[in-house]
């Protein structure tokens, strides 16, 4: 495994000798506008393991995106070889069917520690949560990014983020009442308390999510990409292409159902994907949302 190739691939060329704040948003800006947050593997009968070389091959040389389990576990080996102090972290994803947080906490994040202060890296959640750049890990402090505001409040004995984005605009009338548009303006994203974790602690909570009938990621199959004025999202059939319009309090959310046709086009159009097994869309209801 070579930081240089991790490099070309998210598009970084420039200097990493500084292990400062301005280096740390660079690469995680550019991982996340290079890089999907994708689940297609279960979709295609592959499997998916913690294993750090399978996933440096698969989503490095391969050009595939990746969940959380790894993209945040490379981001985190990344900062690890450049020298960055990093602390990998477990969270639980907020479930509105439940109400509350989930009870697996198998979301993969990074602390890492620059002069002193200390940030959150997540370079792989995906859609309108997505953050862009590390947050402070300040209580209650609004962090304006391009998706909307976010937060982090210390609970005491959690810590929890949030964000206040914007009302969607739906343009087309056919998805006016999709399950996919999120209408909540402040969200609950994940909890997380500081706990170090190492690769273990997520080895059965790998195999469970991309295994279990109940679970989100076996009932959707999920490809999202951050772009310069939005996002991209494939959920199940629907392709949707999101612009923020903070200017005007909204987010615009082009939605359109794809034939299967279509399928093998877009990925290489919109996601720079190309996959080497054939994939069977999935989009049974759930919670997620765009």
């Amino acid at each position: 495994m070579d930081l240089r190739e991790y490099f070309r691939r998210i598009g970084f060329h420039a200097s990493y000798d500084k292990l400062d704040l301005a280096t740390l948003k660079l690469i995680h800006r550019q991982h996340v506008m290079s890089i999907p947050f994708e689940n297609l593997s279960i979709h295609c009968g592959e499997r998916i393991t913690m294993d750090l070389e399978v996933i440096f091959n698969k989503v490095v040389r391969s050009s595939r995106g990746g969940w959380c389990l790894e993209n945040n576990s490379l981001f985190g080996w990344v900062l690890r070889q450049m020298g960055f102090n990093t602390t990998t972290l477990s969270s639980r994803v907020f479930n509105s069917f439940l109400n509350d947080f989930g009870p697996l906490d198998s979301h993969l994040i990074s602390k890492v520690i620059i002069d002193g202060k200390a940030y959150i890296t997540d370079v792989s959640f995906g859609v309108s949560s997505q953050v862009r750049e590390p947050l402070e890990l300040i209580s209650g402090k609004e962090q304006p990014q391009a998706a909307g505001v976010f937060r982090l409040i210390d609970k005491g004995d959690m810590w929890v983020l949030e964000k206040t984005g914007r009302k969607p605009e739906v343009p087309n009338p056919e998805f006016a009442t999709s399950s996919l548009v999120s209408r909540k303006e402040t969200k609950q994203i994940y909890c997380f308390t500081l706990e170090p974790r190492g690769v273990d602690h997520f080895v059965d909570k790998c195999h469970r999510l991309q295994t279990d009938p109940a679970s989100l990621f076996t009932n959707k199959s999920i490809c999202s990409l951050q772009t310069p004025t939005g996002f991209r999202a494939l959920i199940g059939k629907t392709y949707s292409e999101v612009t923020f319009k903070p200017e005007e309090g909204v987010d615009v959310l082009d939605m359109r159902d794809i034939s299967d046709d279509e399928i093998e086009e877009i990925l290489m159009e919109k996601f720079n994907i190309k996959l080497q097994n054939k994939l069977k869309l999935m989009s049974n209801k759930s919670w997620y949302t765009l």
